[in-house]
């Protein structure tokens, strides 16, 4: 029955190519919709986490109450068995120690004298180890704008901002100035290996990157570090597992009457600002793709009525040569799924490879967003979209069931005909 169906909607285009046809590109719009506003949502968490805040961040207690100031005198201590017990309890997630500071960029002319200074935010991540995939997520081979990524501890990276500020170039000798974690005066010596820009708007005003082992030298810090974040390993960032990873840390190794104690914050605890912002991601996720499904459901029902009622004549026919009223409201019925599960298989395909392009290559919003990112927030310049598990079966609940459930009612209409009526009808 179903190849005798097949053949049918094939040879009949009327019947078949327009509502394929409708249903491919309805359900296509549906994926790339929802696949796009998922990735643009973890493109700004995943910035922030990156620059910020991590997925999971694990601080002391008295560092997160001061950490606007950078204390780095209430940094962790014994980092590699914190980060041993972290890989060893979560191993959904990779965990990397971060120090940051923050000083004075001294350059110095050819005669040693300054020849210009001014402030910097530096950032410790790990560059250089054999297993890092900060140079990965922080995307530094694309951000390259002159030069090379450290190949030593003693040699850093500068954001293009600082160094047209500063009038540095690559190969230049910098000077750090500022204090060490016992909060003792030092200078420290760095060679700028490259320049770079992140594309995120104001976020590396003032940034330099440098491999956590230079950071530690520079400011006595042997096996400590401010913060030790965590990323899952896909990078797609879960608020409720996240919390949970927090949650279930802290209950175990945080102690309140401990200000060195280890605490984890979540992304979400980040600030206020990001919490409102994680909270209503969900809603607005929720709502927006609720409704467009509602939207695109009503009208795929209504084109599986239609195209039941326009063939009312075709069904009255059917019935007067003997067919039962069951057949024929079977076979309607099977006709539909067949169109539904043609139109959304192609619908999805489609839709699945509008948003791996996006995924890979992204919406440039530059313009836009240039002077958005805040200090508890980075706003990416591109959006990317994001293949989730959900897309390769969301779009069958506008794409078949909405579809049946149209030929469903129109199909009750079968029940009601009359003989009577249908001889009339047929002399006509």
């Amino acid at each position: 029955m179903i190849r005798f169906l097949t053949k049918g909607l094939l040879r009949d285009r009327s019947r078949s190519l327009f509502p394929v046809v409708i249903i491919t590109i309805t359900v296509g719009i549906v994926i790339f919709t929802i696949g796009f506003m998922k990735g643009t949502m973890n493109s700004v968490f995943l910035d922030t986490a990156v620059i910020i805040s991590g997925h999971e961040k694990v601080v002391t207690r008295a560092y997160k109450e001061e950490s606007q100031m950078l204390p780095n005198d209430l940094a962790l201590l014994d980092v590699d068995q914190i980060i041993e017990n972290l890989n060893n309890e979560y191993p959904t997630h990779f965990w990397s120690p971060r120090i940051t500071f923050g000083g004075l960029l001294d350059i110095p002319d050819n005669n040693g004298e300054t020849k210009d200074q001014g402030p910097v935010i530096a950032m410790g991540i790990d560059l250089l180890s054999n297993e890092t995939r900060m140079p990965e997520i922080w995307g530094l081979e694309k951000c390259l704008v002159e030069g090379r990524l450290p190949k030593t501890s003693k040699e850093v990276l500068i954001s293009k901002k600082l160094a047209n500020k500063l009038n540095i170039s690559v190969g230049d000798l910098t000077t750090f100035i500022g204090t060490t974690m016992h909060n003792a005066f030092t200078t420290y010596n760095f060679l700028v290996a490259g320049t770079f820009d992140l594309r995120k708007g104001q976020a590396d005003k003032q940034m330099m990157l440098v491999d956590i082992s230079g950071a530690r030298k520079a400011l006595d810090m042997e096996n400590a570090a401010s913060e030790i974040f965590g990323f899952t390993h896909s990078l797609f960032y879960n608020d409720d597992k996240a919390v949970s990873v927090r949650t279930n840390y802290n209950n175990s190794y945080s102690d309140t009457s401990d200000i060195f104690s280890p605490v984890m914050l979540a992304l979400r605890d980040s600030s206020e600002q990001m919490e409102t912002m994680v909270d209503m991601v969900d809603v607005f996720l929720l709502i927006i793709g609720g409704v467009f499904l509602i939207i695109v459901t009503i009208v795929l029902w209504n084109m599986g009525l239609m195209n039941g009622l326009r063939r009312h004549g075709e069904f009255g026919l059917r019935l007067a040569i003997g067919e039962s009223k069951g057949d024929v409201y079977r076979s309607m019925i099977l006709e539909s799924l067949i169109i539904g599960f043609t139109g959304t298989i192609l619908g999805t395909g489609i839709g699945l490879m509008l948003t791996y392009y996006v995924q890979e290559y992204g919406i440039d919003y530059s313009e836009v967003v240039s002077s958005m990112s805040t200090s508890s927030m980075v706003m990416p310049n591109i959006f990317y979209a994001q293949i989730t598990p959900e897309l390769y079966y969301i779009g069958f609940i506008p794409g078949v069931i909405a579809t049946v459930l149209g030929a469903m009612l129109s199909g009750l209409a079968i029940y009601k005909r009359e003989m009577a009526q249908l001889f009339k009808e047929l002399e006509i």
